[in-house]
């Protein structure tokens, strides 16, 4: 009996294990199921909570026009193609503005973060005209490049520059200096250390000050389109306010926050994907 006893003991351990890991399991899929039903759950609920105000009063309907009255405002100037002018000439702005702005700070982050000397030059710099409020320089950039696409575009390179150079220095500057001290000991170029060491360990903050920047980028477009422009998301908002036309104004401001979105998530699987390490955190 106790052979016996021995024999079926680990076979019982062994089945009260797997049924404890698929509980585990069960647990943790349904947990990731309830996050995500409640991402969606919560801002389609504040639609019908604005919805339901609407209707019985508790909103005027002037300036809070209900969520369905907007909807079928996006439906109609999706359909005459207006929302698509305005949103592909914002879109392509705001990419231009990106590169412009995004691909100096790369390069200027990671050299402060690997030069002493050039981050005590130019971090003064960063430090003194980083606060300065963007729409204060947006006359200075009209004087500078007029009413055309230049002072557009300058506006989204300035809003990005900004996080995505700090972001990036201070990316390069968490790494261990050890892996920094053996390239030099096999005698690494600076390019070697730049791809191998300090462009791969400063990605996480990298990325935050990508997905930062086209936020700030976003932002600015839609402010620098309410001075001169004749398309644009923020040129529709503008136009639909001395037109008093308030459901288009919604409607460019539901745009907006749909792309800010999208880029948001675009971002975080392109992330995904180049920092495999930082995944589980």
């Amino acid at each position: 009996m106790n052979g016996i006893n021995r024999q079926t003991e680990p076979a019982s351990f062994v089945t009260v294990a797997s049924a404890a890991t698929k509980r585990r399991a069960f647990i943790k899929f349904g947990s990731a199921r309830a996050d995500r039903i409640m991402t969606i759950a919560s801002p389609i609920g504040l639609l019908l909570l604005w919805e339901c105000a609407g209707w019985i009063g508790l909103l005027d309907q002037r300036y809070f026009p209900r969520p369905s009255t907007i909807f079928m405002a996006l439906e109609t100037l999706a359909v005459s193609g207006e929302l698509w002018t305005h949103t592909k000439a914002s879109l392509l702005r705001l990419l231009i503005g990106f590169l412009v702005g995004g691909i100096p700070a790369l390069g200027i982050g990671i050299a402060m973060g690997l030069s002493r000397a050039l981050r005590l030059i130019v971090d003064p710099i960063i430090a003194a005209t980083y606060p300065i409020p963007k729409s204060a320089i947006l006359p200075l950039l009209l004087l500078i490049f007029g009413l055309d696409e230049g002072s557009k575009i300058a506006m989204v390179a300035i809003g990005v520059f900004y996080p995505m150079a700090i972001n990036t220095t201070a990316g390069v500057l968490t790494i261990n200096k050890a892996y920094f001290e053996v390239g030099t000991h096999f005698k690494a170029s600076r390019w070697q250390m730049f791809k191998t060491i300090a462009l791969p360990g400063a990605l996480p903050l990298i990325m935050t000050g990508t997905k930062l920047g086209i936020g700030f980028g976003l932002v600015l477009i839609a402010l620098a389109e309410m001075v001169g422009a004749k398309a644009g998301l923020g040129y529709m908002i503008w136009n639909s306010w001395e037109l008093l036309a308030v459901e288009t104004m919604y409607v460019g401001i539901l745009v907006i926050a749909a792309i800010g979105s999208a880029l948001t998530f675009l971002f975080n699987e392109i992330e995904w994907l180049l920092v495999p390490w930082n995944r589980a955190r």
